[in-house]
């Protein structure tokens, strides 16, 4: 894997993350705009990678004509708004949607970038059918890093419990706990 193809895979992976939060937005329609803020943010670094030339109406177009509608997508977003089965529904599935289509969208530009296209040559046909491609990886790869992230999440939890008993007990001064509270919160 080439530089850039490293760079531009933890630049991936870390909007997948950011992704998987934003579909968490309980309020619908603003959980797609989250998500789309994130992608467009994603485009701009990932050009910066290919040293592309990027501005927001582009990667606009880009993102809209790849991943499809947004009506589509609103409307995968407005299951939240049924009342009890609705909202548990969306907020299991969204944020696995959200991050596996941030994913899906920055492998296909990379894929693009690297076979010499930039956003003016762009084969939205090859586009679309790259990004559906990516789209099972990148839910498989968005439940992988939901899934990491809860553990450690869990982890760091009981950490802070145990480090509170620590103190408790005297074992500890207040500002060791301070001090490594903070280190554990920056974990997450």
């Amino acid at each position: 894997m080439s530089d850039q193809q490293e760079m531009a895979e933890h630049i991936i992976k870390e909007h997948v993350l950011w992704s998987l939060g934003a579909g968490l937005v309980p309020i619908p329609v603003l959980d797609v705009l989250a998500v789309s803020a994130i992608q467009l943010d994603m485009l701009k670094q990932i050009s910066r990678v290919y040293e592309m030339n990027y501005s927001e109406s582009s990667g606009k177009a880009m993102l809209s004509a790849v991943t499809g509608s947004t009506f589509a997508r609103i409307g995968a977003s407005m299951i939240k708004a049924i009342p009890g089965v609705g909202t548990i529904l969306g907020s299991v599935s969204m944020p696995i949607l959200s991050g596996a289509s941030t994913y899906a969208i920055g492998k296909a530009v990379c894929m693009h970038f690297e076979t010499g296209g930039d956003f003016f040559n762009i084969n939205f046909d090859s586009m679309k059918k790259a990004y559906e491609d990516f789209m099972g990886k990148g839910k498989e790869v968005a439940q992988s890093l939901q899934k990491r992230q809860k553990n450690s999440s869990q982890d760091t939890i009981k950490r802070l419990e145990e480090l509170m008993q620590l103190k408790e007990k005297g074992l500890i001064t207040e500002e060791e706990f301070e001090r490594k509270k903070q280190e554990l919160l920056a974990q997450l």
